[in-house]
């Protein structure tokens, strides 16, 4: 089952405890504009009535929001543009890059997740896509980080 935008928004909402209203915040910092409706609707599942699709660039605002709101800007530097087609080790890399996880940070949170990973094969998910070490950040892994999160925060 690949993993739908939609449910990672859910998923990090629940794992951080945020409203609708501090949603909408974390979006206003990188200056866009979502309603409460467009936040419920984003949040709805799929066979729900009123859902609406999470597209790579909403998601995308979403993690560049919140990196904002835990880290703040950095000094003289501009609100990043969106990218248009996110992957799983972009969404992986903003997450870390938010919560400021080193390595063993994240291998921690796996192992939450009943995950175990070495430090080696967690660097090949953060290398450049043209590196001959990187590996592909699989819906699994990424599920699993994020289920880890949430044991971390929510202690379920």
């Amino acid at each position: 089952m690949t993993m739908i935008n939609n449910d990672i928004l859910r998923r990090l909402r629940f794992v951080f405890d945020f409203s609708n209203a501090k949603m909408i915040k974390i979006f206003a910092k990188v200056g866009r504009e979502v309603s409460t409706e467009e936040m419920i609707n984003l949040l709805r599942k799929e066979e729900e009535e009123g859902y609406k699709a999470c597209n790579d660039t909403t998601l995308c605002q979403f993690l560049d929001g919140l990196i904002i709101e835990k880290r703040g800007l950095r000094e003289g530097a501009e609100i990043p543009k969106p990218v248009s087609k996110l992957n799983n080790n972009l969404i992986f890399k903003k997450l870390r890059v938010a919560l400021e996880m080193r390595e063993e940070d994240i291998v921690a949170t796996l192992a939450l997740a009943e995950v175990q990973m070495s430090k080696s094969e967690l660097s090949a998910l953060f290398r450049n896509p043209d590196h001959k070490n990187f590996k592909a950040c699989g819906d699994q892994i990424l599920r699993n980080f994020i289920r880890g999160l949430s044991l971390k925060y929510r202690g379920v």
